[in-house]
């Protein structure tokens, strides 16, 4: 599993014209799947990104989370995170989960994210996406787990 994090103030998705999600500040969340992600690395993701202190405090400092700020969450599913560019001019994707897997663990991962967070707006799964944010920091940051590997 791969997430790309930016610390975001105004952000939204839309999908042919029609606004799918937004928030006004927070954590826009690019997410990918791998084969064989299972629900151990979906919970181990949303703790991560709940806690991830990047928020700035009163000193400036990146100390405070997602949950002292209230922020929401703009969650878009986005496979190309695994693309891999080392050989030739196309990317292969043969590193991401494969659709239904995707989805399945797509659906698993924001009910999970909704369970622990009331401010979460989507993209839609496999839609041709415009998403616009602002990057505040900028601050953007990849978080990987791999699965099966017991990581603190």
């Amino acid at each position: 599993m791969r997430c790309v994090v930016q610390r975001s103030g105004p952000a939204r998705v839309e999908i042919e014209g029609r606004i799918a999600g937004e928030i006004e500040a927070g954590l826009v969340v690019l997410v990918a799947f791998a084969p064989g992600d299972t629900e151990t690395e979906l919970k181990w993701m949303v703790n991560k990104l709940l806690n991830l202190r990047i928020f700035s405090d009163d000193q400036g400092k990146m100390n405070r989370s997602l949950q002292d700020t209230n922020g929401g969450v703009l969650l878009v599913s986005q496979f190309t995170l695994y693309g891999n560019c080392r050989k030739g001019m196309r990317p292969s994707f043969m590193h991401s989960a494969p659709p239904e897997e995707a989805l399945a663990n797509y659906n698993l991962f924001s009910s999970l994210l909704k369970q622990q967070w009331p401010t979460v707006a989507e993209g839609e799964f496999g839609a041709s996406m415009s998403v616009s944010l602002t990057n505040l920091g900028p601050v953007t940051l990849i978080i990987d787990r791999d699965a099966g590997k017991d990581v603190q």
